[in-house]
């Protein structure tokens, strides 16, 4: 079932490289030939009225202190790429509590076939939103780093599948189905650094899945070698110009991996590449 109606969240501050992310993430949609949703949230705080002297006010402006203009540069943005492109957009705005804007996002994410997420590495906000939508919109996430976006390409012709052999794995298969079937190139990769009978053939099952679907992949593993399995998927894509790695997200409780880390809070706290995401 290809990809129809994509959600663009836009928060944050309109810096270079989240205006650059728009963009990217506005030609991924053109790619798909899908329609986009771009909404657009500010945060609602009262802010107690300042004295200030008559020759202060432009200076607080040229600053930036007084915070305004932010929501209406992401959705210049957005409208600039969009008109482009040509493709069907649409947007909306609102001002809404702090503590309510990852839970809207994730209400509107539910009538959207995929989420773009522009992403900051590391950015503890950024995270709170991410984890929500995979929580609680019941849609699959496509995140763009906006520390790599000047490199990143809105064609995925060589895609990774990170296989772990999990149910959360399996759900992001099948969500990148569209994406996986229009790669030119397809690798099904498990990071293990003992290459059991069990593993390979779990990898060679899902590669005779996928081939049921016109999707020719091959496996192959990746050794760990002492270091992070999040951090030896990014080398791999990185060695093999991966443009686009999907993968299942928290295969450990959540609690786990906020206290002693993990696959997907290394790879959503600063993405390789783009990401598919699923839970």
């Amino acid at each position: 079932m290809p990809f129809k109606d994509v959600f663009l969240p836009l928060v944050g501050q309109p810096r270079g490289p989240a205006l650059a992310a728009i963009e990217k993430c506005v030609a991924v949609a053109a790619d798909l030939g899908a329609r986009i949703t771009a909404l657009a949230l500010e945060e609602d705080a009262f802010v107690r009225p300042k004295v200030m002297l008559p020759d202060e006010s432009g200076t607080a402006e040229a600053n930036g202190s007084l915070g305004t203009g932010d929501m209406q540069h992401l959705l210049n943005a957005f409208t600039t790429a969009s008109s482009h492109t040509g493709i069907r957009a649409q947007s909306r705005s609102a001002k809404v509590p702090a503590d309510q804007i990852a839970s809207i996002l994730a209400e509107h994410a539910r009538f959207s076939d995929l989420t773009l997420l522009p992403v900051k590495s590391h950015d503890s906000r950024t995270e709170h939103v991410i984890e929500t939508l995979l929580f609680e919109s019941g849609r699959p996430l496509l995140l763009c780093p906006e520390h790599y976006v000047d490199a990143l390409r809105p064609e995925f012709e060589n895609v990774m599948i990170a296989w772990d052999h999990s149910a959360r794995a399996a759900r992001a298969v099948g969500d990148a189905l569209p994406i996986l079937q229009a790669a030119a190139s397809v690798r099904v990769v498990t990071v293990a650094d003992d290459k059991s009978d069990a593993i390979v053939q779990s990898g060679a099952a899902l590669v005779d899945h996928l081939r049921e679907h016109g999707v020719y992949a091959s496996f192959e593993t990746a050794s760990g070698g002492g270091s992070s399995t999040g951090k030896v998927l990014g080398s791999w894509a990185d060695s093999h110009a991966i443009d686009a790695i999907v993968m299942g997200a928290y295969h450990h409780s959540r609690l786990n991996e906020i206290v002693w880390g993990g696959v997907t809070k290394t790879v959503i706290g600063q993405p390789p590449c783009w990401v598919m995401i699923s839970h």
